[in-house]
């Protein structure tokens, strides 16, 4: 199913319903909407893109990132959303690796893609600058099958490099009907408001938002700012949002002051873990307006969830648990957690999180980055290795206890450390150099680096946050950095995390 046929379908019943806002200011009714997404679509095909070539966005969240996704695919093409708070140079790579024809932008996007290798051959288009709506027929969206991939969403791997995850239209479909299983009922008066980037799963929440006709509302900011959300939810009503941990404990600060958080309707949390005290005052200050759910790139969204009416339950003897765990298994999936020779954990044993359903991917992108290989590891025997450490309980509510991987989650972003140790690296005085993630109260975690000089060679905090801000995104820059003599490692030479982690205690003790 095309997820331009759902857009056509709420435009024909609806044409003058209110559909982008940017703020409380209307922009585009459903009716206008579809029609530039379908204008835009023509534009794409007369250009030469061609069902399942690839067209990327870089750029900050805008009414505009909605027509363009629906153009998209309205076309018969594939998405390639990019994280607007990566380096030019990592959008560049991605736009190369994709291999995509074309990349929408704003103006300040375009000036520094157009400098980047990798990005060569790629047409960039103004996001300011989209065809309006002419005279004429529409055209009917590209009739695209359940197995076409139609979102390829880029995600670090352990390697530094990124890696494509291939999304398909069944995949996103059953997503978008788990949203009103597993995590909220939407009608045409709600709003769905873009806080955080629509890139990722803040993104990925419009298809059921345009399925029932509902508004999609980005702040003026662009972003997130707990005063101007919370301003906007009085007036508009019944908005819902995503949010990392991160945004619903500034939420929470701003809802206190307030006196409540009129006109919010659901906040789903997820991206990261949230300290149990941090979400029991969230509900005591702003009410049973919170869902978790618990997903990742290559299972969008919906591993598992827990519910509104239990992340406010204080009845049951075992909330506490429950509260810290991240619910049980969506609608659309089977969970399990396994050892690493594959057998099953009982209950309450701690193994690798693993998930199996047609909501799992279709693999990596083969691009540059050996996708068939990164493939055949993460899915063995049917089941999604997740790389996340938990355990379930009897009732089948699963709690997280570690990674297996080495991702740092910072405000709900993922950061791996290898892409940031190979950046610190390149720098001439540096010969070794370890990045870990340190507990942080407001975002999860923050990035730390230890470093080994080379001998006799100088090297101050500032070259490395130099060297870092010219080659990776600023959220990735190391908060605090550790010149050591040397770093501890096993007789096979591996750098010890373990034992940094236990260094950093000291540390900061």
């Amino acid at each position: 199913m095309n997820p331009a046929e759902w857009l056509q379908r709420s435009a024909g019943n609806a044409p003058g319903r209110a559909a982008l806002l940017l703020g409380d200011t209307v922009v585009a009714s459903y009716g206008s909407f579809a029609a530039r997404a379908a204008h835009l679509a023509a534009e794409l095909s007369g250009r030469g893109v061609a069902p399942g070539d690839r067209v990327a966005i870089f750029a900050k969240n805008c009414p505009e990132y909605l027509i363009a996704l629906y153009g998209i695919w309205h076309a018969g093409a594939i998405a390639v959303p990019i994280n607007a708070k990566l380096h030019p140079r990592e959008a560049a790579w991605i736009i190369g690796d994709a291999g995509a024809q074309v990349c929408f932008v704003t103006e300040e996007a375009a000036r520094d893609l157009a400098v980047e290798p990798g990005a060569e051959g790629c047409a960039l288009w103004s996001l300011g600058n989209l065809p309006a709506v002419s005279e004429g027929a529409l055209s009917a969206p590209h009739p695209t099958l359940p197995q076409d991939v139609i979102w390829l969403f880029y995600t670090s791997g352990t390697t530094g490099r990124p890696k494509g995850v291939m999304l398909t239209a069944l995949n996103l479909m059953l997503m978008t009907l788990s949203y009103l299983a597993d995590v909220d009922e939407v009608s045409e008066q709600d709003a769905i408001l873009y806080a955080a980037p629509m890139s990722h799963g803040a993104g990925l929440y419009n298809f059921i938002h345009v399925m029932r006709g509902a508004r999609h509302v980005v702040p003026p900011s662009g972003g997130f700012e707990a005063a101007e959300v919370l301003d906007l939810a009085a007036r508009l009503g019944n908005v819902s949002m995503f949010a990392a941990p991160t945004m619903v404990r500034r939420l929470v600060d701003a809802a206190r002051v307030r006196g409540g958080a009129e006109g919010l309707k659901t906040v789903i949390y997820g991206g990261g873990p949230m300290y149990l005290a941090d979400i029991v005052e969230a509900v005591e200050v702003m009410g049973p307006r919170l869902v978790q759910i618990y997903g990742q790139g290559e299972c969008p969204m919906a591993i598992t969830a827990l519910s509104r009416a239990e992340v406010a339950d204080r009845s049951a003897p075992n909330w506490r648990a429950r509260l810290a765990s991240v619910g049980r298994a969506q609608s659309g999936v089977r969970l399990g957690i396994l050892r690493p020779d594959g057998s099953p954990a009982p209950v309450g044993e701690i193994g690798e999180v693993v998930v199996q359903g047609a909501l799992v991917m279709a693999g990596y992108w083969a691009g540059q980055t050996n996708g068939a290989e990164s493939t055949a590891k993460a899915i063995r025997d049917g089941w999604l290795w997740t790389g996340d450490m938990g355990a379930l309980d009897a009732d089948g509510y699963l709690t997280l206890h570690d990674r297996s991987k080495d991702v740092i989650i910072s405000g709900g972003t993922n950061i791996y450390p290898r892409e940031v140790e190979e950046v610190l690296l390149t720098h001439p005085g540096v010969h070794e150099v370890s990045v870990i993630g340190r507990p942080d109260p407001e975002w999860g975690e923050d990035v730390v680096a230890f470093v080994v000089c080379r001998p006799g060679s100088a090297v101050t905090p500032e070259e490395l946050d130099a060297l870092c801000l010219a080659n990776i995104a600023r959220f990735k820059r190391p908060k605090a950095y550790f010149f050591v003599p040397d770093l501890p490692k096993n007789n096979y030479g591996k750098v010890l995390k373990g034992a940094l982690r236990d260094k950093l205690k000291e540390e900061t003790a």
